[in-house]
């Protein structure tokens, strides 16, 4: 199995800070936005994104984070041999009315990001929701879904896995891609 990498740790780094920059210059002090990380590996990205984002945003207001499960939301959970194990959801606010941006670390076929759409419906109807991506596979789509902020893109084939590993969880920040 070879790997490849994308990012290392200083350039996510400071793509991550990029990222924080471009939400700023669209939702200015987060008064009327929410940040949902999908769970599991969108909701580390979040929090990330989240932290830095308090640091550089000098406001009054504390910028609403919420973790979001889309298990049994997704279109497969039925074909799978093993019980799935749901993570938890952590939203107790209302998404009525908000600027949702809506956070993963891979996107790939479209299909988890439509769960989480699915899913967000049941804490109210955002007035806006955004994609915020770390890596965009982008010609692997089984739907029509397009990121508003990418941290890379990655041109890849099926049999190619893109891996996201994070100090918090994996012991360092990496990108990479693995060809089986």
């Amino acid at each position: 199995m070879q790997q490849r990498e994308l990012l290392n740790s200083s350039q996510l780094s400071l793509t991550l800070q990029r990222l924080c920059y471009q939400l700023i210059e669209n939702h200015n002090d987060f008064s009327n936005t929410i940040i949902i990380g999908m769970q599991p590996r969108g909701v580390v990205l979040a929090r990330r994104l989240k932290n830095q984002l308090d640091l550089i945003v000098k406001t009054d207001n504390v910028i609403t984070y919420g973790e979001l499960d889309v298990t049994f939301f997704r279109d497969d959970f039925r074909h799978h041999d093993k019980p799935l194990v749901p993570s938890k959801t952590s939203i107790d606010f209302s998404l009525e009315g908000k600027n949702v941006v809506l956070i993963d670390d891979v996107l790939f076929t479209g299909r988890t990001i439509r769960s989480g759409l699915d899913a967000m419906l049941a804490y109210g109807r955002p007035s806006k929701v955004e994609l915020l991506v770390l890596v965009d596979r982008r010609f692997q789509r089984d739907l029509p879904i397009q990121p508003n902020y990418v941290g890379c893109v990655v041109d890849t084939i099926n049999e190619e896995k893109v891996k996201v590993e994070w100090k918090e969880t994996d012991g360092e920040d990496k990108v990479f891609i693995i060809n089986k």
